[in-house]
Parts: structure tokens; C-alpha cells; sequence
């Protein structure tokens, strides 16, 4: 038991499963925020606990409501493996002052993690996860945690049951033409990576002339045949295969816990997560023509400023992570909010991702305007000129980062790849911005011990130029 390890990165605490991802780490979680909730006065109302489907997590969020009991907190325990933005939605209009998911997100299967959400249904911001973290710390031993049984918090009343999709599918209807997608006659495949996302799309979509695949919908923690359950291009083989098999108009993917999408067009093209939150603002200001803020990470694309000039609304830069742009949300009153992860967020719902709404929102783009995504991109382009974008993960050994740190930091280059390099800012890593707004970042991973690049230019040539070029500046 080591809960002075446990630090929360770009979206809660992960970890390998029986290495420190352990029962007795998990339970220190949930004693933390027992005291955390307890210290800033919330007893009073509930917290709802949620789960995915990798190994072991029904059994970890029992273990957490058996703390959070332990403790006196009304629970209300999710009967079911349920989308993260789901149990988010259930967080507000079941009044919960706080929630835990068990969820490793995208990590590999031999993972698994803690996210904690606050009232609003988002992510918590910094100020409130470092009090969380030093409750957490101040659990030194075994007899500092307080449990109760399931049984016995039932019988104090302190635990109920409860099914999050109903009150949630409920919301989403109230966001999305339903009516008008099932009766459009499309081929849709979505692909919830064997995550709690299955059956939710589908469900939303079924009894009317709009059919929807569902591929690699069952419940398999291995995560068979990737190496981990992210919705990017090498992952998405099977859901190219059946949209173009199928004929469908468009195929979607969500990750682990279902706040993230990824989309493949019909001609089975992969659209980058720049590209699809590209479209996504253009959707609401061009084709349904709405208005307000939009928030995005340093990592996501400059087609957003571009089109934030077009159409007159204000764009917000921030960090890495729904911790950091959850808050700008709330304060702007913002139309949308997203990162680089293919994580997106919406006016009218909580400030959180949610792949499900994402996937529903690019296929009322497609059916609204009869076209494919790759063709709404082109005219996206017309606008705003050519952005192609990568990224490089590079997998390091963590005692290396203060040598990688130390080399980035001694001296910034004045050209990448032959670009002059126009400015370096240390927002979330280190940023260099070139001419013609080319761009490349390097930022460590908040929750794995990986090593990220990312860049954008002009051409899909020119990104790998510059992503090579990047690399070697960091010496690994």
C-alpha cells in the first residue's frame, strides 16, 4: 500500500492492474475522497460510482462504494458498465456532489484507473484534485481506511442501485434530432471497442429505416487484436472493413469508456481528431448556425482559430485535459470544448467528453448535408486552407524524462525541418510555432510513460517531416 504514489494526470490516477493498480491503492482512493467530501462539507449528498468493462472493475468500484459507505456517504453504485459521460449526465440530475469511474480510458488491458468527477459532471480542475491527492496521501495504513459490506450499507440505507442509461439516453434525445436520423435511411457502423459504449448508439438509433452495425460490441478486457482501445487509425481496421463492406454512410469508434470518438467516411477514410472537431465546429456555425465560445487544447488544431475568425466567436486556448478546459466551459458558456484525443464536449450537456454524442452529432453532419465527412472537410478547407496533422508516441523509460526535460530545455531551435521557428511557449509541454502556422509539441503523457509528438502543417509529407524532425530534438 503506497498511496503517496498515486499522483492524477491528464484525467485521473492509471496503473498496471496487481502491480500498483491494487485493491488496497484503490480503497485509499476512495478514502481520500471520502475525507475530501467530508473536509469541504458535501456529506449531504451522494456519489455516484461507475465502471468499465476492463478486468476487475465491477469488483474495484465495489471496493470503492464499500469506502465510501464506511464513511457514512450516500452512494448510488451503477448496476451496469456505463460510458463515463454517462455516469457524468447521472451526476447532475440525480444532484451527486461528486463521482468515481473506474476506468482506464484508452490505457492497455493490462491497466486500469480512478477518475473522480465534481457536481457539474466534468472533470475536476487542479485546485480541487490536489486536494483530493493529499487526502489520498494521508492514508498511511490499512486501519485509516473505513469500510462497511454492500449488505450493510444497504441495510444503514446508505447504498442504492441504480441503471445511468436511462436518464442519460433521455438527455441525449433532447440534444439530437433523433427522429429525423432514424429516419434517414443511413448505413451506420459504430465500433465500441469491445468498451461500455456498446449498444448505446445503436440503441438510440433503432426503429427506424436507419440501420446501424455494431462490431466488436461484446465484452472482452483483452481488447483482442489492438493494443489498446483508442479510437485512432491503426485501431480502426475492423470498422474500416465494415463500412465499406456495408456501404455505410459513416462509420464511428468510441474508446474503453466511450469520451472519446474516432470516424471513418465512406470511402473508408480516416479522419484525424483535428479534422473531426474541425467538423464539428463547423457543423454548429455553419450548418445549424449557432454561436458561442470555443475552448480548445494547445494540441488541437489552428483550423479552430481560422474558423473562430470566420464566424465571429471567440476561441480559448488551454492545457492538456478536461481538467483545464471543462472550467473555461463553464465560465464562457462556451458552445463546445475538446482536445487532441478525440475527446469533445458540447454546450447544453455536462462539460465532459462523450463519444456517444460526438458520433451522433458527425452523423447528423453527414445527413444534413448529404455529403461525406471527407467532402464537409474539403469545404472546410476552402475556408480555412490545408491542415493535415500526426502524432508520434514513443514509449520511455521514465528515469530518462529529466535528461529528455534537461535537452529540451537548454536551448529552443531556430528552425524544424528547414521552418523557422517564430516562438516556444511551455503552456503543456513545449510548443514551437513556426511560419505559416506550422506547429509541433512534445508533452509526456499524464498517464502513461510515454513520450508524445505531435504536429501540423500544410501537407501529410511536411508533418512527417516535421514529427522526424521533433523526435530528434528530444534525443529519444
Amino acid at each position: 500500500m503506497e498511496p503517496e504514489k498515486i499522483t492524477f494526470g491528464t484525467d485521473g490516477w492509471r496503473a498496471i492492474i496487481a502491480e500498483d493498480y491494487t485493491f488496497d491503492n484503490v480503497r485509499a482512493c476512495a478514502q481520500g475522497v471520502a475525507a475530501y467530501h467530508i473536509a469541504e462539507g458535501m456529506q449531504a449528498d451522494p456519489v455516484i460510482v461507475g465502471y468499465d468493462t476492463r478486468f476487475g472493475s465491477a469488483d474495484f468500484a465495489d471496493a470503492v462504494v464499500e469506502v465510501l459507505a464506511g464513511n457514512g456517504l450516500k452512494v448510488l453504485r451503477c448496476t451496469a458498465p456505463a460510458p463515463t459521460p454517462a455516469v457524468g449526465y447521472n451526476l447532475v440530475n440525480r444532484g451527486a456532489a461528486g463521482g468515481i469511474i473506474i476506468t482506464a480510458s484508452h490505457n492497455p488491458a493490462q491497466w486500469n484507473g480512478f477518475k473522480y468527477r465534481t457536481s457539474s459532471g466534468g472533470s475536476a480542475p487542479p485546485e480541487v484534485l490536489a486536494k483530493v491527492e493529499d487526502a489520498i496521501h494521508q492514508v498511511k495504513t490499512l486501519a485509516d481506511v473505513h469500510r462497511t459490506t454492500l449488505n450493510g450499507g444497504r441495510s444503514a440505507g446508505l447504498i442504492t442501485d441504480i441503471d445511468p442509461a436511462p436518464a442519460y439516453l433521455a438527455h441525449i434525445a433532447t440534444l439530437v434530432d433523433l427522429d429525423a436520423l432514424r429516419a434517414a435511411g443511413c448505413q451506420v457502423v459504430v465500433d465500441p471497442m469491445h468498451g461500455a459504449g456498446a449498444g448505446y448508439f445503436a440503441g438510440l438509433l433503432s426503429g427506424g429505416t436507419t440501420k446501424v452495425l455494431e462490431v466488436r460490441g461484446t465484452v472482452n478486457p483483452s481488447f483482442p487484436d489492438m493494443h489498446n482501445p483508442e479510437p485512432i487509425e491503426h485501431n480502426l481496421g475492423p470498422l474500416r472493413d465494415a463500412v465499406l463492406s456495408s456501404k455505410a454512410l459513416v462509420g464511428v469508434a468510441m474508446d474503453g469508456d466511450a469520451d472519446r470518438v474516432g470516424a471513418i467516411d465512406a470511402t473508408g477514410q480516416y479522419l484525424t481528431s483535428l479534422q473531426v472537431y474541425a467538423l464539428l465546429a463547423y457543423y454548429f456555425l455553419e450548418v445549424r448556425g449557432l454561436r458561442g465560445p470555443i475552448i480548445k487544447s494547445l494540441t488541437l488544431s489552428n483550423m479552430v482559430w481560422r474558423l473562430g475568425e470566420k464566424y465571429e466567436v471567440p476561441v480559448h486556448e488551454t492545457g492538456v485535459g478536461f481538467k483545464y478546459i471543462a472550467p473555461v466551459m463553464v465560465e464562457t458558456d462556451a458552445l463546445m470544448g475538446g482536445e487532441e484525443s478525440g475527446g469533445f464536449a458540447f454546450k447544453g450537456h455536462i462539460p465532459e467528453r462523450d463519444g456517444v454524442l460526438s458520433a451522433l452529432y458527425l452523423l447528423d453532419l453527414v445527413a444534413r448535408t448529404g455529403i461525406t465527412l471527407s467532402e464537409n472537410m474539403d469545404e472546410i478547407y476552402e475556408l480555412v486552407g490545408p491542415h493535415h496533422y500526426g502524432r508520434t508516441d514513443v514509449v520511455f523509460d521514465a528515469s530518462f524524462r529529466p535528461d529528455v526535460e534537461g535537452r529540451l530545455s537548454e536551448s529552443y531551435p531556430t528552425e524544424i525541418a528547414g521552418i523557422s521557428v517564430v516562438g516556444v511557449d511551455t503552456i503543456d509541454g513545449i510548443r514551437y510555432r513556426m511560419e505559416g502556422g506550422q506547429w509541433s509539441v512534445v508533452r509526456f503523457s499524464g498517464t502513461e510513460p510515454l513520450l508524445r509528438i505531435y504536429a501540423e502543417a500544410p501537407s501529410p509529407e511536411q508533418v512527417q517531416k516535421l514529427l522526424a524532425a521533433t523526435r530528434l530534438l528530444t534525443g529519444v
